[in-house]
């Protein structure tokens, strides 16, 4: 059995790499899901389907963990510790509702997947060419929502503003984006405290991961005795072979 998980989650074959592109597709499916939900009553349905989705995630851990090489060292991976917080949370949502949105985090693990990120080199000429640009994008997208998620469940219950999560993500993106109108505050010592974290740290690394899309450190530019076609943006020479390089630049 074990032999049979290793290679469903870690082959190379057709059925593996088949089996993680589902897996994908469905994380994706259900973060919409979740998004989706926050719009709606607390309907017994929707406890209903945490439930299944729970009982999926639970025996798709289990077979992660018979399936890791070292048991331990899975079990103590930030990922599979954020994994079992997502299984209690869906099994648990009378008591963490609201920390459902910690589930996002999931999602990491595939996006980051060497598997993944293999098949998409080998498939997709586009994505091999820009595939700097598009991981930052991506970073930027789960960083938004990642944030907007903590701002959701720690205002929903207390501040009268925040009725769902398209208000949370309407205060991240104005405050990220320093525009910061005013029509929405969060509230209470930790809500303040929280702002602050989103000023602070928050638009730093929104600014970063901005720079990284539009001027990203790094260009495609091939040189001529290696075929290095990675450099930095100001190189004077390969770091490869040390040849002189012409890379065309704005002078930034």
């Amino acid at each position: 059995m074990r032999q049979t998980l290793l290679e469903l989650y870690e082959g190379t074959g057709v059925g593996a790499r088949r089996i993680r592109w589902v897996l994908l597709a469905f994380d994706l499916m259900v973060v919409a899901f979740f998004v989706a939900t926050t719009f709606l009553d607390h309907e017994p349905w929707i406890i209903r389907v945490d439930y299944v989705l729970g009982g999926f995630y639970l025996l798709d851990y289990l077979a992660r963990w018979v399936a890791a090489r070292d048991r331990l060292s899975y079990t103590l991976r930030p990922l599979a510790i954020v994994d079992l917080a997502v299984v209690l949370t869906l099994l648990a949502p009378a008591v963490t509702e609201s920390f459902a949105f910690l589930r996002v985090l999931r999602a990491l693990r595939l996006l980051r997947s060497y598997h993944v990120l293999r098949e998409l080199r080998g498939s997709s000429v586009f994505f091999a060419r820009h595939e700097p640009v598009i991981f930052s994008a991506l970073n930027l997208l789960v960083f938004i929502f990642v944030v907007s998620a903590l701002v959701y469940v720690l205002q929903v219950r207390s501040n009268a503003q925040i009725h769902d999560y398209m208000d949370a993500l309407y205060f991240t993106v104005t405050t990220l984006t320093t525009t910061g109108f005013g029509d929405i505050t969060l509230t209470g010592p930790e809500g303040r405290l929280l702002s602050v974290v989103i000023m602070i740290v928050g638009v730093s690394l929104f600014l970063r991961l901005i720079q990284t899309i539009f001027r990203p450190n790094r260009v495609s530019y091939e040189c001529p005795d290696c075929g290095l076609n990675r450099h930095d943006r100001d190189a004077v020479h390969c770091k490869h072979c040390g040849r002189l390089l012409h890379i065309p630049n704005e002078g930034g």
